[in-house]
């Protein structure tokens, strides 16, 4: 009778796996987020879409995770981390009262990764996380279509390995990451144009007084 042999493995081994696990994980989702519009309608209705609105629609058109899937500027950037950065761009969503987001940015600054930054403030940053990530906790973070919740040192050492992210920092020193921006910059539609205003009428001259007669040499008119 056949006995089932329990394979073992080892610590490097499984490590192994578990990246190539990560790497296949990245391979099989599309390497940019779509964008997200909130559209507040001209009676107030709130609504968001993965479409821009009809450009004579009104009310306000914002996007709400415009650049999420754009990564940091990689000017400047040397060609194989540019590479990297293109086709798994790293966004970052933090809020001024979440300490962990500080822990966040700190990991990926110290090791090098170029990152863009979006802010999570107001109810309508809030509403359009909630589209994003389905939850409204932070921090909150993307690789490419690869979302990362809550802030894990090894579980995002893990999936930006799997990335092909170096694992000690390749940037140039002069290097800067942008500044943070919110997540929703509500834009309200230019205003119709006022007419312009009709030209103020022409004040009447004053006849001219009769000329100076023998009868009247003074020219005085009554």
């Amino acid at each position: 009778m056949k006995s089932n042999a329990v394979r073992s493995f080892s610590p490097n081994a499984l490590l192994a796996m578990l990246l190539l696990g990560g790497s296949l994980i990245f391979m099989a989702l599309p390497s940019h987020a779509q964008p997200v519009y909130r559209i507040v309608g001209p009676d107030g209705k709130v609504t968001f879409s993965d479409q821009p609105p009809p450009a004579a629609s009104g009310g306000k058109v914002s996007a709400a995770n415009a650049g999420a899937g754009g990564g940091a500027s990689s000017a400047g950037l040397p060609f194989e981390l540019r590479q990297i950065a293109s086709k798994y761009p790293v966004t970052l969503y933090t809020s001024d009262k979440c300490g962990p987001c500080g822990s966040a940015r700190a990991m990926l600054t110290s090791r090098g990764i170029p990152f863009s930054e979006k802010t999570v403030n107001t109810n309508e940053d809030i509403e359009a996380l909630q589209r994003i990530s389905g939850e409204t906790s932070l921090p909150f973070a993307t690789i490419g279509s690869q979302q990362l919740k809550g802030f894990s040192e090894a579980e995002w050492t893990q999936f930006l390995n799997a990335a092909g992210y170096p694992g000690t920092s390749t940037l140039p020193a002069s290097y800067r990451n942008a500044a943070a921006t919110p997540l929703v910059v509500v834009s309200k539609p230019a205003a119709a144009a006022t007419p312009a205003a009709s030209p103020a009428p022409r004040a009447q001259a004053a006849p001219a007084a009769p000329p100076p007669s023998v009868s009247n040499p003074a020219g005085i008119k009554f």
